[in-house]
């Protein structure tokens, strides 16, 4: 289930949704789920967060990793887009495409830094596994 609907995404974060935008929406909530992997908050049966400074950064986060796909021209969320720039038959010639700031492979495999952020400032990320044992009531 996704974090964000079109509604959220447009027009605050672009001015007009891409066509395939639900998809976009739902792989970019993976993407941050993926970030998210050792984070610790409430959620709900559905395992949707119930404080409401961690829905918002997780829609703004989603909304963001959206905008970065669709600003990179090229990506869409599954990876497949910008593996190689060049490629050649004839003596074999493969050059990575360069996306992003940091180098090749699709922007796909790492999230936006804006998207980072807005889970980093939330307190969602760089928390390591933790594990714990409940408390148990002293007898009477």
């Amino acid at each position: 289930m996704p974090y964000a609907t079109v509604d959220d995404l447009v027009p605050d974060y672009m001015a007009t949704g891409p066509t395939n935008a639900a998809l976009m929406l739902t792989r970019a909530s993976r993407a941050v789920d993926q970030a998210l992997l050792s984070a610790v908050y409430p959620v709900d049966d559905a395992g949707l967060p119930t404080e409401p400074a961690h829905i918002t950064a997780l829609r703004e986060a989603t909304c963001e990793q959206v905008a970065a796909w669709v600003a990179s021209g090229t990506e869409d969320g599954t990876g497949a887009a910008a593996q190689y720039g060049q490629v050649g038959i004839g003596s074999v010639n493969l050059g990575r495409a360069q996306t992003g700031a940091g180098g090749g492979g699709s922007a796909a495999a790492r999230l936006a830094p804006q998207a980072r952020m807005v889970l980093e400032q939330a307190g969602l990320t760089g928390h390591e596994p933790r594990t714990f044992q409940t408390c148990e009531a002293a007898d009477g």
